[in-house]
């Protein structure tokens, strides 16, 4: 059988001056056609791929050091992976039969693969009404990591009039983590993100109290104006000068909830950036949590949580907003496009039907 894939190419982040920095381009991807092998040994499945997930820690990937133990470097002219949904075509696996559907969070990037089947976890479609793309995002690691993120490093509490700010709003995880906010008991949730049509989606179509487009707007004066009564949780997915910002307005013992730091990941840096010496002063005067929050720390929550997102996905407590592209031939334009806030939402790519 032909099959296509997607390779990385990633000489441009390797063996230059700047070493790690840089942001990705389309060029470090290229595309391929190979034939897989005829049959199939014991254990193995033939998938047919259904959608691809691009997300923010892939750049960490195209690194050599990734800066997370739980993270391998992508490798030069081989095939690229990361999550992904498919079905099951020929099984010589007992766990699955043809037509299942699983996922995975190392599918490789193509069209059909043959995958080990202990590599794979079978899932059920009516968890998510039948919209498969949703198990790589709010019913997947992203809706897992929003949840487990507030609830293990957030600390919200209901009747507390707590005030929550999200930087990162409308990407994947922080468009699912500020509803999430709003559900758990905060009074206010105020998203940061860089366009007004993503303001606009936050507000009209999510439920944030507010949001504030750092490209155009004051940060600092539109936190202050709304959140009057100051922050108390924070989920960071960008890092850099905006979470300064909002950390210079954190209210005494809050909560800063490390999930992300988009705006250093083209940097020479280690993971977590290292923080300026005032936002330093603030953690430690404002007596301020900020853990860096690892979701695979947590999987014995996972099936539970799993649950508890599909019910609030299908009573559309939860919205789910995606960007989606077609085409494998179209992985590394997704990719950097999401890398520069492209996507309103989680960033598929829908390889077949």
């Amino acid at each position: 059988m032909n099959e296509r894939n997607s390779k990385g190419n990633r000489k441009a982040q390797r063996g230059n001056e700047e070493g790690n920095d840089g942001a990705p381009v389309p060029e470090n991807f290229r595309l391929e056609e190979t034939t897989l092998a005829p049959e199939l040994k014991d254990g193995e499945v033939l998938v047919r791929t259904l959608y691809l997930s691009v997300d923010p820690y892939m750049r960490c990937r195209m690194n050599e050091d990734t800066g997370a133990e739980y993270l391998t470097p992508w490798q030069l002219s081989e095939c690229v992976d990361g999550g992904g949904v498919g079905v099951v075509e020929s099984s010589c696996c007992t766990t699955y039969a043809e037509g299942d559907v699983v996922t995975s969070f190392n599918w490789p990037w193509q069209t059909h693969a043959v995958m080990a089947g202990s590599g794979l976890q079978k899932v059920d479609s009516q968890l998510v009404d039948g919209h498969l793309s949703y198990f790589l995002g709010a019913v997947g690691i992203t809706g897992l990591t929003a949840l487990l993120g507030i609830r293990e490093k957030g600390h919200v509490i209901k009747g507390a009039n707590q005030t929550m700010v999200i930087s990162g709003a409308a990407g994947a995880c922080g468009s699912i983590a500020g509803q999430i906010g709003l559900l758990d008991g905060c009074v206010r949730v105020v998203g940061i993100c860089g366009s007004d049509d993503k303001c606009k989606a936050l507000v009209e179509d999510l439920g944030f109290s507010a949001a504030i487009n750092y490209r155009q707007e004051d940060v600092a004066a539109r936190l202050k104006e709304s959140c009057p009564g100051g922050i108390d949780v924070y989920f960071d997915n960008v890092g850099g000068a905006i979470s300064d910002t909002v950390i210079a307005q954190m209210n005494n013992g809050g909560h800063v909830i490390l999930c992300g730091q988009i705006s250093q990941y083209n940097k020479d840096v280690p993971y977590p950036p290292p923080l300026s010496e005032e936002t330093q002063e603030n953690l430690r005067s404002k007596n301020l949590t900020r853990e860096r929050f690892t979701v695979l720390n947590y999987m014995s929550k996972f099936d539970a949580a799993l649950f508890e997102l599909s019910q609030w996905v299908k009573s559309a407590q939860i919205k789910v907003l995606e960007t989606v592209v077609n085409g494998i031939e179209n992985m590394g334009v997704a990719f950097c496009s999401m890398m520069k806030g492209g996507n309103i939402g989680k960033q598929i790519i829908k390889i077949s039907a």
